[in-house]
């Protein structure tokens, strides 16, 4: 590997290799944390849209319950960065986005 120093292109030590490694790994760590922290937040969101339906003067349907125990199921079902994108792929742009996985929409009878 290369890198400009002093405006010359040089061939990088094996330190400056495995430093260059390491800060590229915690960066793809970050972006992975970023994005599990965001399918959380929207997994909350959908919770609380339907935390009504559990109160005791409410009967709950099943459809409900399943997707419900589905969006909580999120993180332990996908731990991967390729998993997490599928969960955050969008269509559309702002203010017409929305996600392409079916998790996010709730389901009707």
């Amino acid at each position: 590997m290369k890198h400009i120093v002093n405006g010359q292109l040089v061939d990088m030590t094996e330190s400056e290799i495995q430093e260059y490694n390491e800060r590229n790994t915690a960066w793809n760590n970050a972006s992975a944390d970023r994005k599990l922290e965001q399918i959380k937040q929207m997994r909350l969101e959908r919770l609380r849209e339907t935390d009504w339906m559990s109160n005791s003067d409410v009967t709950m349907p099943d459809y409900i319950k399943t997707w419900r125990q589905t969006l909580r199921d999120l993180p332990q079902n996908n731990t991967t960065e390729s998993q997490y994108d599928a969960l955050l792929e969008t269509t559309g742009s702002f203010p017409n986005k929305s996600y392409v996985h079916s998790v996010w929409t709730q389901p009707t009878e």
